[in-house]
């Protein structure tokens, strides 16, 4: 099968699924082992700030307990750490330094593999296609879900 014989859809998937791919790659190689494309879900709603299991649970659309197994498991890797909250029956977690560390080289990744495509490609046509991309989206009614950081991680 020839790629450009593939709808947008699946071509759009398929080209992100391969930036991903070659980001985990990076950032795995510079230290930042045991990530998980779906720990990205997690980041994103760390990044504002501190948040309560209850809260990530609800923002991923995922039970209490996979939110924790989750969070367990980026703590003992060293992404994010407990920290104060006011109620002491409330567990909230943040990004650790290591865990924004990681997604500045995540977004230094993403920023090399876009200048590869401009070198490869061209500025003019990376911006067609993000333009082209921006638009589909909005027309298809995610342009919101994206603003809101309210993607869903594929399950």
């Amino acid at each position: 099968m020839q790629p450009e014989s593939l709808d947008l859809g699946h071509l759009a998937l398929f080209v992100g699924m391969r930036v991903n791919d070659l980001v985990l790659e990076e950032i795995h190689a510079a230290g930042f082992t045991g990530l998980r494309q779906a720990h990205g879900f997690v980041f994103q709603h760390l990044l504002g700030g501190a948040r309560s299991i209850s809260e990530l649970a609800a923002l991923l659309e995922v039970t209490q307990q996979a939110a924790s197994k989750t969070i367990a498991e980026l703590e003992k890797l060293g992404y994010v750490e407990e920290t104060r909250s006011e109620d002491a029956r409330v567990r909230r977690v943040r990004l650790s330094s290591r865990g924004q560390a990681a997604v500045d080289k995540s977004r230094a990744a993403r920023a090399g593999l876009e200048e590869r495509l401009r070198r490869d490609h061209g500025s003019r046509a990376v911006e067609e296609a993000r333009k082209l991309l921006a638009s589909a989206l909005d027309s298809l009614g995610g342009t919101q879900a994206v603003r809101a950081r309210k993607v869903r991680s594929p399950r």
